[in-house]
């Protein structure tokens, strides 16, 4: 919807954040790890069930609305558990993060955790520690 990947002096052309609308079908998945992350992500389930995995860690997006916000240097994949809507927005956005395949774009997702290591703002929030 709007970043990097516009083009120059279209209004949703933006080196500063990225938004996009994902919609993922059951069993998509991310064809590669995203390591060494340079942005910040923030991940809202808009429908479907969706999980992000970490190193060591996996987390469920399951009702509508969790989202996670995660940093730099955290490395990330996605499936997508069930048929699957997510708007995700990224800071800066940054070229060279395409994953594998027509049309995307490196990780995508949201979750949300009780566990430790993990700081809840809310019912269905969670941010890496």
């Amino acid at each position: 919807m709007l970043g990097h990947f516009k083009e120059p002096g279209d209004a949703r052309h933006s080196e500063d954040v990225e938004i996009k609308w994902g919609v993922h079908p059951k069993g998509d998945e991310r064809a590669q790890w995203v390591r060494g992350e340079e942005r910040t992500a923030l991940q809202v389930l808009i429908s479907g069930r969706f999980r992000l995995e970490f190193p060591g860690r996996s987390v469920v997006l399951a009702e509508q609305g969790d989202y996670v916000v995660w940093g730099r240097g955290v490395d990330h994949s996605w499936y997508a558990e069930e048929d699957a809507v997510v708007l995700t927005v990224r800071w800066p956005s940054l070229p060279g993060y395409r994953a594998d395949g027509p049309g995307r774009q490196a990780d995508e997702p949201g979750y949300r955790t009780d566990e430790p290591g993990y700081r809840t703002d809310g019912p269905s929030a969670a941010t890496p520690a």
